[in-house]
């Protein structure tokens, strides 16, 4: 399987996608670069987290306009599997792959810890090797993690099964007190009505090993990738 992590200027987390898909999983990645006008021949498009573009006018703005955003929405279009985490999330809403947007944390505080998250659906590419209900821990760092969205969207995410991820406290309960940022019912992951779009706000990339002390939970969503790769090749 061929992962391609997409570079943008005052990106910081391509890396560390990179490292958990072509060292820790032993697929094969490269880096796309963010002028180049084609993502290539890849199974899966990571867009990573970080500050692109120094995150100026709001996050994902203007990263929504390099020259290879046209390819990834192309791709996204035709059914690619594409990966978005964090300012992922954010430059994939901009670009209009995800409904909603992400604004300032409700404590206008920029948050960096440990979130526990509920999974929703395990019926997607990128959760099948996770259980409905599941309680899983991911690393969390933005400032604008808040996902708004109008009533109507919020309730067509939620007839669709469009919700993957919510965070909730240890026992799996969605509360306010587990809400990091204030986002609208609780949501940390979308995937638009295809399911083969997946925006989060959580770093899946940063937990893939335990041997760093963070867990590894995050090593789900690559197994599942991986997994459902195989599963379409047979």
């Amino acid at each position: 399987m061929t992962f391609g992590v997409i570079v943008f200027p005052g990106a910081n987390c391509d890396h560390d996608a990179y490292h958990a898909a072509k060292h820790v999983f032993g697929q094969d990645a490269r880096f796309i670069w963010h002028e180049d006008e084609s993502v290539g021949d890849v199974d899966v498009v990571i867009v990573p987290g970080g500050f692109s573009y120094g995150d100026y006018l709001r996050s994902g703005a203007v990263a929504r306009f390099s020259p290879v955003m046209q390819d990834v929405i192309r791709f996204a279009n035709e059914g690619g599997l594409v990966l978005g985490i964090c300012n992922g999330f954010q430059i994939l809403c901009e670009a209009g792959l995800l409904p909603g947007t992400l604004m300032r944390n409700d404590n206008l505080r920029f948050r960096c810890k440990h979130a526990t998250l509920r999974v929703e659906n395990n019926q997607t590419p990128f959760t099948g090797a996770m259980r409905a209900g599941q309680v899983v821990s991911f690393p969390i760092a933005h400032g604008e993690g808040r996902y708004f969205a109008d009533d109507d969207v919020l309730a067509d995410l939620d007839a669709h099964d469009q919700i993957v991820f919510r965070y909730a406290d240890g026992d799996g309960n969605v509360t306010a007190e587990a809400n990091p940022n204030g986002s609208a019912e609780n949501i940390a992951g979308i995937v638009n009505r295809q399911g083969n779009v997946l925006g989060l706000m959580p770093h899946p990339e940063r937990c893939v090993e335990s041997l760093l002390g963070g867990g590894d939970d995050g090593a789900l969503v690559f197994q599942s990738l991986i997994e459902h790769a195989g599963a379409v090749a047979a």
